[in-house]
């Protein structure tokens, strides 16, 4: 760590001011300070890295922030902030802030993600232009998913916990891969626990381990996730399964990092980074009292929505290629239209078996209509602004013929081939439908 870096100071408390730039010193970095949002706006530009307290009078942190990512995006900024401020730090994460720290400020803590955020530049997962840059395999065309990604790729370099919502099937985990992947957290583990696939009680073993004899059965010691997770990232999905009396233990190990092993008495320790994904509405959840409110705030500090597949229609057939890799299939535009006009209540999770069996039925390399199953088959066609129902098997192949038949300028035997038909069952079809 160079010792040219200068860091500034935004606090109003002057002991404050003074406590961190005692610790800043001991670190080796140069200080500037500033009392209010006005200095701030002149020292901070001439340094490397901000941190700013959030509530402060006249201008408040969360101004500050908004004109220094306006006016300097680059510039790395951490936010301090007392607990009751969390909502209004996760909005400055969303603005641009690159992490949050609760107050009072663990010194040990400030230091290690000062230097973090120095080793990075402060840059965040997305390149210079704007545009975000997503792994391979990783399909986000529509603009509602681009959406969920720049958020993701927001939180990913911070600490802060995050919880994804949406239906079932719609890539939730993907978005959760994505975030640890992202996060200085990536060389290690990231461990899922499906709450849901879990009965009620194994769920605390599962995720907390056990002692040998603790319960029936339980014939040898076993780690739970959160030891297995240390280090790294614990994916909660479907959280809101999580049953109401396990959820003080859930609460206590994430505000301390400390639990015990079902049936032991020695105080363990995990340092872990949560993603919690539930498709429940957790807020109805918590009004009927079946799940904390508490906990609720403690998993919501960096919400998410991943949107269902029937609102971002643009990823479809982008999501289709990908699961077709290795098939040597592809769809017929009769069968495209079909796929664009359904309404995808299993979400991506029932595109991806849908064309996992369609890519089987399909004779030749062409997927048909026919191919696919019969409530695709009676998707309305909402193409052109219409509604149409094209549920008719005869109409889809006749529309799949003049489609062909444009495509390769008349010529039967390639369009055919396209369709994955012979050149007689092509001609048959001609006559049949009067062509």
């Amino acid at each position: 760590m160079a010792d040219t870096h200068t860091i500034a100071v935004v606090d109003d408390d002057p002991g404050q001011r003074q406590l961190l730039t005692n610790a800043l010193h001991r670190a080796g970095y140069e200080v500037a300070s500033a009392e209010d949002g006005p200095q701030a706006l002149e020292v901070a530009p001439q340094t490397d890295l901000v941190l700013l307290d959030v509530r402060m009078p006249g201008m408040s942190g969360l101004e500050v922030l908004d004109r220094l990512k306006r006016d300097h995006p680059a510039l790395p900024i951490i936010l301090l902030t007392a607990f009751i401020d969390v909502r209004d730090a996760v909005n400055a994460i969303k603005t641009g802030a690159l992490d949050y720290l609760e107050k009072p400020v663990d010194l040990d803590e400030l230091i290690a993600a000062v230097d973090d955020a120095l080793a990075q530049d402060g840059r965040p997962v997305t390149q210079e232009s704007g545009e975000l840059t997503l792994p391979e395999g990783v399909v986000a065309e529509s603009s509602a998913m681009r959406q969920a990604f720049q958020e993701a790729a927001r939180v990913a370099p911070t600490e802060a916990s995050a919880l994804v919502l949406g239906e079932s099937g719609t890539g939730k985990e993907v978005v959760a891969q994505f975030i640890h992947d992202q996060s200085p957290r990536h060389s290690k583990a990231l461990v899922r626990v499906d709450c849901g696939a879990l009965p009620e009680n194994l769920i605390e073993a599962e995720l907390f381990g056990h002692e040998k004899g603790a319960y029936t059965g339980a014939d040898h010691a076993r780690a739970g996730r959160f030891e297995e997770a240390n280090g790294g990232t614990l994916f909660l999905d479907e959280v809101g399964e999580i049953p109401l009396s396990l959820q003080p233990k859930l609460l206590g190990v994430l505000e301390t990092g400390g639990f015990r092993r079902i049936g032991g008495s020695r105080p363990l320790h995990s340092d872990v980074r949560l993603i919690a994904a539930t498709n429940r509405d957790l807020e109805t959840e918590v009004r009927e009292d079946r799940f904390r409110e508490d906990l609720y705030f403690r998993l919501n500090v960096f919400a998410i929505t991943v949107p269902p597949l029937r609102e971002r229609r643009d990823d479809i057939l982008p999501l289709t290629a990908l699961f077709l890799k290795g098939y040597h299939k592809r769809l017929s535009p009769a069968a495209e239209r079909l796929l664009m006009a359904y309404d995808w209540p299993g979400n991506v999770r029932e595109l991806r078996n849908v064309i996992t069996r369609a890519a089987i039925m399909a004779h030749g390399e062409t997927i048909l209509p026919a191919d696919l199953p019969p409530a695709l088959q009676k998707a309305e066609d909402k193409s052109d602004g219409g509604s149409v129902l094209v549920g008719d098997m005869e109409e889809i192949q006749r529309r799949a013929i003049l489609e062909a038949l444009e495509k390769t300028g008349g010529n039967k035997s390639r369009a055919a081939e396209l369709l994955g038909i012979s050149r007689r069952n092509l001609i048959y079809k001609l006559r049949t439908y009067g062509l």
